[in-house]
Formats: structure tokens, C-alpha cells, sequence
């Protein structure tokens, strides 16, 4: 697959908790170099990252990150506020234990409202693969759906594990026209990447793509980790 086609799928991300504003300027400007899709960044990073971009790409944040417990109310109000203060995409996290509950119309309505606040911006629904069963997964599938929002997740790349083939293979198989898949974290390599957009993933959460990118340019075998998150 072509380099350039797999880089315009990619989200290139930088979510540690010590990222400082010149990691982000770099996130920025590779995003920029290397056309990504998006670079998804911490909220708090959003306005100054906006103001420094403009137009050039579109900045990514997170939502209710990334335990996805936080209150209904608290998550609408992240989204409005992210969207005021610039991004052009919003990653949200269910609320795991109301799915583990089968609480199933609690997600549909926290989804919806916070598509509502995103006001025409694209959401995207985390729902943690490596905490759930093959069962839940295709339950969410429905579920995000019906909730409005534009993509369905696998992982925020801070708990057990990140994407799996098996994962999206799942998703690919329940999910109904018009939502799309993101495949993140310990997306490592090239052929990662490859099987993944095979697989049916639209968008790929990682940093690790650019820099493999970044490494080949300069003729250098980089085999540094997927710190993406």
C-alpha cells in the first residue's frame, strides 16, 4: 500500500501525560509534513495548537479520557469546550460499566449528547476492545450507531492492550452503513498499519507511523515502541 495513502488514514497522536507544548508543535508540524489525517492531542493543547495550525490540519482531542466515567454532564461540557476552543474531532470513551450493566440506553443517550455538543464535528467512540467480550463488541457496534456518532474506537492505549486484527474484524463484520472503524494503539509497524486498513479500519490511532516514515527518510532502522498514548 502506498505510504501516503496509509499516512492520510492516521491520526498522529501524542495523549502521555508529560507532553509538553514543543512535543506538540512537533506532533504538529509532522502531521502538517506527512498529511495525516488529524493530530490528536490533550484538550488543554487544542486552542494554542488551533491558533498555530489554522487550516492546515485538523486537531483531535480526547473526551472523558481515559477511563470514560466521568459524568454525563462533565463529558458534554469537555466536547463543547474542545469545539470552542478549536477541534475539528472529538474522541470520546463510553462509560464501561454501564455496557458490563447492560445499560444500554444510558451509552446511546451520552453518545448522542455529545455528538449534539460536537455541533457538526466528527465523534468517535472509544469502548476499550481489551476490556470487553466478543459479545459487547458487536453490542457497541449498534449501539454507537445508533447513538449518531461518525466512528467506533477500539482503545484508548492506557489500559491492557490495544487493537487487534480480531477486533476490527469484529467491528467490520457489525457495523451498519455509514460508521467507521479506528484501529489505536500498539499499532507498530508498517504491515500493522496495512492489515488494519485491510481489515476495514478507515483511521489509525499512532505516532509510531510517522516516525517509522521519518526513520526511512533517513535511512535508519527505528525501533522505537507505538508511544502514541
Amino acid at each position: 500500500m502506498d505510504i501516503k495513502a496509509i499516512l492520510s488514514k492516521v491520526d498522529h497522536t501524542l495523549l502521555s501525560q508529560s507532553a509538553t507544548w514543543e512535543e506538540i508543535k512537533e506532533i504538529l508540524d509532522d502531521g502538517i509534513k506527512y498529511e495525516t489525517a488529524s493530530c490528536c492531542i490533550p484538550a488543554s493543547y487544542v486552542k494554542s495548537a488551533k491558533d498555530y495550525v489554522g487550516e492546515k490540519i485538523a486537531i483531535c482531542t480526547v473526551i472523558g479520557f481515559p477511563n470514560g466515567y466521568s459524568t454525563t454532564a462533565t463529558k458534554v461540557f469537555e466536547t463543547a469546550d474542545a469545539v470552542a476552543c478549536g477541534a475539528d474531532e472529538i474522541d470520546m470513551v463510553i462509560n464501561i460499566g454501564w455496557l458490563k450493566d447492560k445499560k444500554y440506553d444510558l451509552i446511546v443517550d451520552e453518545i448522542k449528547r455529545i455528538k449534539e455538543a460536537c455541533g457538526g464535528k466528527l465523534l468517535k467512540v472509544i469502548i476499550e476492545t481489551c476490556l470487553l467480550t466478543d459479545e459487547e463488541k458487536a453490542i457497541m457496534c449498534a449501539l454507537v450507531a445508533d447513538g449518531g456518532a461518525d466512528y467506533i474506537k477500539t482503545s484508548t492505549g492506557f489500559s491492557k492492550g490495544g487493537a487487534t486484527r480480531e477486533d476490527v474484524e469484529i467491528f467490520a463484520k457489525n457495523v451498519p452503513a455509514g460508521l467507521k472503524i479506528k484501529a489505536a494503539g500498539g499499532i507498530s509497524s508498517i504491515q500493522d498499519a496495512e492489515d488494519f486498513i485491510s481489515l476495514g479500519a478507515d483511521r489509525l490511532g499512532t505516532s509510531r507511523i510517522v516516525k517509522l516514515v521519518k526513520a526511512m527518510e533517513k535511512g535508519e532502522n527505528n525501533d522505537c515502541k507505538d508511544s502514541s498514548y
